[in-house]
């Protein structure tokens, strides 16, 4: 055995080990696990099911990742995990497969960071360098976009769509779509305008901020129906991409409302 698995480690036959892979003491994998090259496993830690492993990955003790999901229409389907590359996967977080009623993977991207007792479900698709602080907890069916930052001990409902580089604050319980480049935060949180924060860290530029607070205020105004003001925004703004990404966020199919600021009505 490779001095790099600790002789304790739990490895059954037909699991699939890259170079360099280091598995700690009383790690169990399953017979279906792949794990890509430079992976780290801590002790302790349980890989089940039919889950994919990215480079450079980590693996924090008391993880469950790949197990049977949550989900009482489950019956042992073959379904899949998919976790990218770069990803760092703290104490006690778990990760479910997805389920042949929701296409039958959960798919996690790259370069992202699950803090202790975070929860991912059973057919999510989380995109790259998004953050799930700690006990941040994610239902069956979610889709979180790229840089998202999800707070600690927040709850996200199923099938809620969260845009790229929006921001939850922490302690909130999601029920509604939140678009792109937005916060929002509250028991049942509500908009709490754009996530500027995060808008800096990345670099845009003041114009582009200048006209993503345009078309906010514009799509959250108390004038006219949702759909008028989306038609506004789409006249006034249709060469500005990150904009645009929004309009097209909101005119996607979901089974979400769009989370709205207080006081304000989607109709």
């Amino acid at each position: 055995m490779s001095k790099l698995i600790h002789k304790t480690a739990i490895i059954e036959d037909g699991a699939k080990i890259g170079k360099n892979v280091k598995i700690g003491a009383y790690s169990c994998i399953g017979a279906d696990v792949v794990l890509a090259d430079n992976v780290v496993i801590h002790n302790h830690v349980v890989l089940g099911g039919k889950t994919t492993i990215g480079e450079n990955t980590q693996i924090f003790p008391f993880a469950s990742i790949g197990l049977a999901p949550q989900d009482l229409k489950f019956h042992g389907e073959d379904t899949t995990l998919e976790i990218g590359k770069n990803n760092m996967i703290r104490e006690h977080v778990t990760m479910n497969p997805g389920t042949e009623g929701g296409g039958s993977i959960t798919k996690i991207g790259d370069d992202c960071l699950f803090m202790v007792g975070a929860h991912v479900a059973h057919d999510c698709k989380v995109g790259n360098h998004v953050i799930l602080a700690n006990n941040a907890t994610l239902a069956g069916h979610v889709e979180v976009g790229d840089y998202a930052i999800i707070g600690g001990l927040s709850a996200v409902h199923q099938f809620v769509r969260i845009g790229h580089q929006a921001m939850i604050g922490g302690m909130s319980g999601i029920e509604n779509d939140i678009v792109p480049y937005s916060s929002a935060t509250g028991e049942r949180a509500s908009l709490a305008g754009l996530n500027l924060i995060g808008l800096k860290r990345r670099n845009f530029s003041r114009d582009d901020i200048h006209a993503l607070r345009g078309a906010y205020r514009m799509l959250f105004a108390s004038e006219g129906t949702f759909e008028e003001r989306v038609s506004d925004v789409v006249e006034h703004f249709s060469d500005n991409p990150a904009v645009m990404e929004i309009v097209e966020f909101l005119r996607a199919d979901s089974s979400r409302a769009i989370c709205q600021p207080k006081n304000v009505k989607a109709a």
